[in-house]
């Protein structure tokens, strides 16, 4: 596995098919899951990371190398995701107080989503936050990324996002909560 200065190298060598090549392969299955994540369906998130990497192919020839290749990518998948958001929440007219019901249906029916109740439960509860505090919640939460380095992805400070951390956990643990009986 080739580390960013390797692959740039590779790249303005004229070797750009093999440059984006690892570029993939270092940083494929990682953005799908950042992506995954948010938008629970396996089709839906093969397109976006698709549309990731085309994006990037376009534009790598204008990467300034300020970030990592991974929080240059990061960015652009974030972007790519909010617009889908976007796109299918006016298209589908779905109000936020049927959001979690339309996660819930989409997760039963998920065929490589064989997660328990609580697992579903947490997903359903994911769903309900606000695109960009999904993003944050997931990141903090199945991946460990530190804020600085979200921070850096989404141009945000360090402070808004543990704040937005916050506000998405309480409302994931509110949702759960409601939903089971549970001590916590």
């Amino acid at each position: 596995m080739l580390d960013d200065s390797d692959i740039l190298r590779l790249y303005k060598a004229g070797q750009k098919e093999e440059a984006f090549n690892q570029v993939v392969k270092n940083y494929g299955e990682r953005l799908y899951w950042h992506i995954r994540h948010i938008v629970n369906s396996h089709e839906d998130a093969d397109d976006l990371l698709q549309d990731t990497f085309v994006k990037a192919w376009n534009a790598l020839e204008r990467f300034r190398g300020e970030a990592g290749l991974y929080t240059w990518l990061y960015r652009i998948a974030t972007n790519e995701v909010l617009s889908f958001l976007g796109k299918k929440r006016v298209t589908a007219d779905v109000s936020l107080s049927q959001e979690p019901a339309r996660v819930a249906i989409l997760l039963k029916t998920e065929r490589s989503f064989d997660g328990d109740r609580l697992q579903r439960l947490l997903r359903a509860a994911i769903g309900t936050l606000p695109p960009k505090q999904q993003m944050v919640f997931c990141e903090r939460y199945y991946n460990e990324t530190p804020y600085e380095d979200i921070s850096k992805a989404l141009g945000t400070s360090v402070g808004a996002l543990k704040a937005s951390y916050h506000h998405a956990y309480n409302k994931v643990l509110e949702y759960v909560k409601s939903r089971i009986d549970i001590d916590y």
